[in-house]
């Protein structure tokens, strides 16, 4: 065992703090290939470019995570500070809940036998994804940029406009927020992407927000006021950002809707002229619709909307004059597992997603159960066949404008490979289908058409202007009733059994292997997460209690079935409180196909009518048919209708973090405030990374409005190892939502970065190697790192690309030294790291031989210092040098 890192480096940008008083140790020759550790410093490096996506670089031990790694700006490079036991054998790199390092195991199919057929819905004689009557005009505004967190650069407010033209009075309003991309391209290849802001010279911004033209002109088509925006310059910056930029994502969509309000009241006048020339907005009406990163920052607008956060910590100052009623995630991230529960939501789930591999926006729909009053629906839209980027143009090779890719990557798949599946959807295809449930959810939750219900809330009808896509939905919330919601309380016998989806006892989990988008774990183990483990034969489920169902016209399940199981019948019972035995019938599911790089494994909606007298139900049998385990995630008293789902009066809860200066010695206690806002005593699930054990301890805890406080230890040392962070995490379980739902103690390094000098002006001679010698004045006790940016050389001519060795380029670069052309003018970016406990290393240009008279030629590098956790570099020193003929 040697030091890896502290389990309380748990979120997004994390720095841990320490759990030794020992000296660095070297890093070991155990590790698997791609790895270094050198102190508190564990590096990963690919072999090949990881573009920047919305999925987090997380760093695990076997089963356990480390946590979540900061990438360097060669887009191969990924480190997290550190200094606690894991095992160096067994350390992993998973992106969106796949491994993605060298050492990865050879893909085992977690099934066997050729992908099942999804059989073809029945199509509903409600289609919205028809064009309407209004013709529709098209155009783009810019307005000053913005200042968030603490970002250094200003955000962009900017954004392209569809409306109808000739449609009368205030129109609802649709917002889109594209996710996490790249933002600034050079060039057409995918080396010539950059992920920074703002754009350097020679490079442009990456039009994402363009990218849902076709779902704006349907809606706007259909009466609505629709704008794109664009957040390039939070994708650039928000790694400093503990929560992804879930925050930031909503202070830039709630500054949007100000203007939208200012613009349709007032400060018409003052409008841009594309917003001049639509109808008014109407801003009780708004749909907000959020593909990947954007998808978790429209949940956490909807949250701040209903439940503003604190003043002090909200970028955002203005009023809410405006009402969101629907959201509609695509193939979102859900890093903090706190949906709004009383907002309406349609969840888009891809089917083939490369990027968000484990589909973790399932949790928007399974995590709003009894947090609130359950009124609201919630619709999880499992799409078959589409990836994670083509719902967005410009992330689709031949329709961007910058470089782009199919996200997903696995070779000769059956089910997700393009040219390859039979399964897999057209770029075409996939849009059509994202703009047709787009515009359905559009439909129900802002037009309030009860006729587009059934294609969202399980009942299993298509939309017929989706095409060929098979469009498989469930959900929960609206009129339904509880019947089986697994806990310790209910009693199971016969051929089943309770699991926990992501607790931290073995033996009691689902199924190890089984990777369901249920299953996702908010990073921690997690107790009280349930489902019923079905095998062959009768299962028999009682509730602690009879559970009414007076005025329900049918049972719902939503269960997981093996993928790519044949048909397979569950026949379905219930006893009701006058003790009366009724079969309801035989429900027949065929898994969904699937793979090893896909996730099947999601639970479909099984609907059998109950007899009109039934007023409670106090006994639930399932008989499987089939070979393989299935699991129950829930059962419900279902009839049709979505309320109003007027939102309650939850209480707001915000995690606080304190600032601690380390210290040299010993271990100090700190209370982290928690902000509870509200009437009602909430119920949260709390997350305590420990760094002084690595352990990670969680617990429920009802708070009551006022201040909450959680000790946090922090230890201190002598050594210069950057700021670190100790976490402290929540999760809504009852009657609240979360804010900033992670927080801590941030620990201030009190000791001083070592001085760092570099050799004066070197010399060598063509074909032999620069060599520069960079020293610090003592050992730090983490890597510091390097980036050296090619600068104009005071005296010329200037060295070329072609006058380096063109691997070492291209390395460094991500170009192609041809054609041939100063080194200042590229993309050449050396990244160095100075390993922990050492005073000195070498940075080495390797130059080549050619048979051209040419003279001294120069160069000259600035660099960039940056600390252990990859915040606000500074300035180092400059490196000159001189190649002689």
């Amino acid at each position: 065992m040697i030091a890896v890192l502290a389990a309380s480096t748990l979120l997004l940008g994390n720095t841990p703090a320490p759990a030794r008083a020992d000296p660095p140790e070297p890093a070991s020759s155990v590790l698997p290939p791609g790895w270094s550790l050198t102190g508190k410093a564990l590096t990963w490096t690919s072999d090949k470019l990881i573009p920047p996506g919305d999925a987090a670089v997380e760093f695990w031990s076997g089963d356990r995570l480390l946590g979540r790694a900061r990438g360097a700006a060669d887009l191969r490079t990924f480190t997290l500070p550190g200094g606690v036991s894991g095992d160096p054998a067994d350390l992993q790199v998973r992106i969106g809940g796949e491994r993605a390092d060298a050492s990865a195991p050879a893909p085992q199919r977690r099934v066997t036998g050729t992908p099942s057929a999804v059989p073809v819905r029945p199509a509903h004689s409600t289609d919205p994804g028809v064009p309407g009557r209004y013709a529709t005009t098209t155009g783009e505004y810019t307005l000053p940029g913005i200042t968030l967190s603490t970002y250094p650069a200003k955000v962009e407010m900017q954004a392209v406009v569809v409306a109808p033209t000739n449609a009368p009075g205030k129109r609802p309003l649709a917002l889109f927020l594209h996710g996490r991309h790249w933002t600034c391209y050079s060039g057409p290849e995918m080396t010539d992407i950059l992920l920074g802001w703002p754009c350097p010279a020679g490079s442009q911004a990456v039009p994402s927000h363009r990218g849902y033209l076709q779902s704006q002109r349907l809606l706007a088509s259909q009466g609505y006021v629709t704008v794109s925006i664009s957040a390039n310059g939070i994708n650039g910056q928000d790694t400093i950002d503990t929560d992804g930029g879930a925050q930031t994502r909503s202070s830039l969509i709630r500054e949007h809707l100000a203007h939208w309000a200012d613009w349709s009241g007032a400060g018409r006048a003052t409008a841009p002229a594309i917003v001049r020339s639509a109808p008014r907005a109407d801003l009780d009406k708004v749909l907000l619709v959020g593909h990947s990163r954007g998808g978790e920052g429209i949940n956490r607008a909807a949250i701040d909307s209903l439940t503003p956060p604190p003043a002090a910590t909200d970028d955002f100052q203005g009023t809410v004059r405006w009402t969101i009623r629907g959201l509609v995630p695509i193939g979102p991230t859900a890093f903090g597992q706190n949906p709004q529960p009383d907002v309406p939501s349609a969840t888009i789930l891809p089917g083939c997603d490369g990027d968000v591999r484990n589909l973790q926006g399932q949790m928007y729909v399974d995590a709003t159960r009894g947090v609130s009053s359950g009124r609201a629906l919630h619709s999880s839209v499992y799409l078959v066949g589409t990836n994670h980027n083509y719902f967005n143009t410009e992330w689709t090779p031949g329709q961007a404008a910058a470089p782009s890719i199919d996200d997903f990557q696995v070779v000769d798949d059956p089910v997700c490979t393009a040219g390859v599946s039979s399964i897999r959807l057209t770029a075409e295809q996939q849009q059509t289908a994202g703009a047709t449930y787009v515009a359905t959810a559009a439909r129900l939750f802002v037009a309030g058409d009860e006729r587009a219900r059934p294609l969202l809330d399980g009942s299993g009808v298509r939309a017929p202007s989706a095409g060929p896509a098979r469009a498989l939905t469930h959900a929960i919330g609206a009129n339904r009733t509880p019947v089986i919601v697994p806990d310790p309380g209910l009693r199971i016998s016969g051929a089943a059994r309770l699991c926990e989806h992501a607790g931290r006892v073995r033996e009691n989990l689902c199924d190890e292997t089984f990777d369901s988008p249920h299953f996702v774990p908010l990073l921690w183990p997690e107790e009280g997460r349930w489902a019923v483990a079905l095998t062959t034969g009768t299962a028999t489920l009682r509730p602690a209690t009879p559970m009414p169902v007076a005025g329900a016209q049918s049972l719902a399940m939503r269960l997981v079935v093996p993928p790519n199981a044949p048909a397979t019948p569950y026949r379905i019972a219930v006893t009701d409180d006058r003790g009366r035995r009724l079969d309801l019938g035989t429900a027949t599911l065929t898994g969904l196909p699937d793979t090893e790089a896909t996730k099947g494994s999601w639970a479909q909606e099984v609907r059998l009518a109950l007899p009109r007298d039934v007023r409670a139900v106090t006994r639930l049998d399932i008989t499987s048919g089939g070979t393989g385990t299935a699991y129950l995630i829930d059962a419900w008293g279902w009839r049709p209708g979505v309320p109003d789902p007027r939102p309650a009066a939850l209480d707001r809860v915000d995690v606080g973090e304190v600032t601690a200066v380390e210290g040299d010695s010993g271990s100090v206690t700190w209370t982290v405030p928690v902000a509870v806002r509200g009437k009602k005593n909430a119920v949260v699930r709390f997350f305590l990374g420990d760094s002084l054990t690595a352990e990670v301890r969680s617990w429920t805890a009802t708070v009551r409005p006022g201040t909450e406080r959680v000790e946090v230890p922090v230890t201190g040392d002598t050594i210069y190892g950057g700021d670190r962070r100790s976490v402290l995490a929540a999760k809504a379980v009852s009657n609240a939502v979360i804010g900033d739902y992670d927080g801590g103690v941030r620990i201030r390094e009190d000791d001083p970065m070592p001085a760092g000098t570099v050799t004066p002006s070197v010399t060598a001679a063509e074909g032999t190697a620069l060599t520069w010698t960079i020293t610090l004045s003592e050992p730090a006790g983490a890597s510091i790192y390097l980036i050296l940016l090619p600068r104009v050389p005071q005296t010329g001519p200037e060295l070329s690309t072609t006058d380096v060795d063109p691997d070492w380029f291209t390395a460094n670069s991500s170009q192609d030294p041809e054609p041939s052309r100063p080194l200042s003018g590229t993309s050449l970016q050396p990244f160095l790291e100075i390993p922990a406990g050492t005073t000195s290393i070498e940075f080495t240009v390797p130059t080549i031989t050619d048979p051209v008279t040419e003279g001294d030629e120069h160069v000259r590098f600035a660099t960039l210092v940056f600390p252990p956790d990859f915040s606000e570099p500074v300035d180092g020193p400059v490196f000159d040098g001189t190649v002689t003929d």
